[in-house]
């Protein structure tokens, strides 16, 4: 991805009896997930913005937790994003 760019990202509903719980970003200054929002038919939605002007990596995930289970939600779902910056004029 480069600086500034925005992506939407779809997680369809899951097999089995885990919902899809939330969305963390191992590099907040980098890349930010905003707008979460879970559909009642299991599918999920967030949007995902390339923050920072410099070049890095961050891993985004997210959790599905049954409804019924006590306990954490665990990880399941994992995107690794590379931001490469715009090159240098002069």
């Amino acid at each position: 991805m480069r600086p500034g760019t925005v992506v939407t990202l779809v997680l369809r509903p899951r097999v089995d009896d885990r919902r899809w719980t939330g969305v963390r970003s191992s590099a907040p200054g980098l890349v930010v997930p905003s707008g979460w929002r879970p559909e009642p038919d299991g599918t999920a939605r967030t949007t995902l913005r390339c923050a920072g002007t410099r070049g890095g990596a961050a891993r985004v995930t997210v959790a599905a937790k049954a409804p019924d289970v006590a306990g954490a939600p665990q990880g399941v779902f994992a995107l690794d994003v590379s931001v490469v910056p715009y090159p240098q004029n002069g």
